[in-house]
């Protein structure tokens, strides 16, 4: 079973992009089944219901968020009436909404888990703890792929070893970056440090770039604006053995329209 993971979509250059790639992987059965991170989707700062469905109906099976999960405020009312929509799995409880679903394809059916970091992030709640806690409650022979929305490198690739053998793979994103260290950890499981960002190419980050040189090099604030521009799509296909419940392989993936123009 192949499954996309996706980076953070920012605005509506990441949903236009991902609208396009995942359409055609999925009416060409690249892979049967897609995870996107879509905390960035409205404008930069969260998601809504409705930009949730657009992107459903593109071709994602869930969901997941991270630290501007409530960057728009509607989403506290109305997240617990959308499964599919995650927010990271750590959030104190009593929090609305849910951080994990399970996602049922042709071939099989895996879970998908939203997990938040803490290190240079907003408060949470232990994410190995709350890993330990979850995957005591699931049945053993299901799949788990998990979105680790964490800032720091070295929490990223701990919860990669904590998670090794346990999962079918763990994912980073929130930096926005894609990292060259896409592998199979020695206990099975598919790691890679960030997968990268969906948004408009020629960036800082899916932001203009001449506000965010001004604010480096004056220490002035100025207002970050979403790029416009060309897109690019970037994530990871994992190949998960479902018998095992392990991966059998991961691959960075990225796609620019400035290539495919050129």
């Amino acid at each position: 079973m192949k499954v996309l993971v996706v980076g953070d979509i920012v605005g509506s250059t990441g949903r236009r992009v991902f609208k396009e790639v995942v359409s055609r992987l999925r009416d060409e059965n690249v892979v049967q089944a897609v995870v996107v991170n879509g905390e960035n989707a409205a404008a930069g700062n969260g998601i809504t219901l409705t930009l949730a469905e657009e992107l459903f109906k593109a071709g994602a099976d869930a969901i997941t968020l991270g630290d501007h999960a409530w960057g728009q405020r509607e989403l506290e009312s109305t997240i617990s009436g959308e499964k599919r929509l995650l927010r990271p799995i750590n959030m104190p409880p009593g929090t609305p909404g849910q951080g994990c679903v399970t996602v049922q394809t042709a071939i099989g059916s895996f879970v998908a888990v939203n997990l938040m970091g803490r290190v240079f992030m907003n408060p949470a709640d232990c994410p190995f703890r709350a890993m330990d806690a979850l995957l005591a409650a699931l049945p053993r022979n299901i799949p788990v792929i998990v979105d680790f929305h964490a800032e720091a490198t070295s929490e990223k690739i701990a919860m990669g070893h904590f998670l090794d053998g346990r999962v079918a793979a763990v994912f980073g994103t929130h930096t926005h970056v894609q990292t060259s260290d896409a592998r199979i950890l020695p206990k099975g499981t598919a790691y890679i440090t960030d997968i990268g960002m969906t948004g408009p190419a020629h960036s800082v980050i899916g932001r203009e770039i001449a506000p965010v040189l001004k604010r480096f090099t004056t220490g002035i604030p100025a207002k970050f604006e979403i790029a416009k521009g060309p897109g690019v799509l970037e994530g990871a296909v994992i190949d998960i053995d479902r018998q095992s419940g392990k991966a059998l392989s991961i691959a960075p993936y990225r796609y620019r329209e400035d290539d495919v123009r050129a």
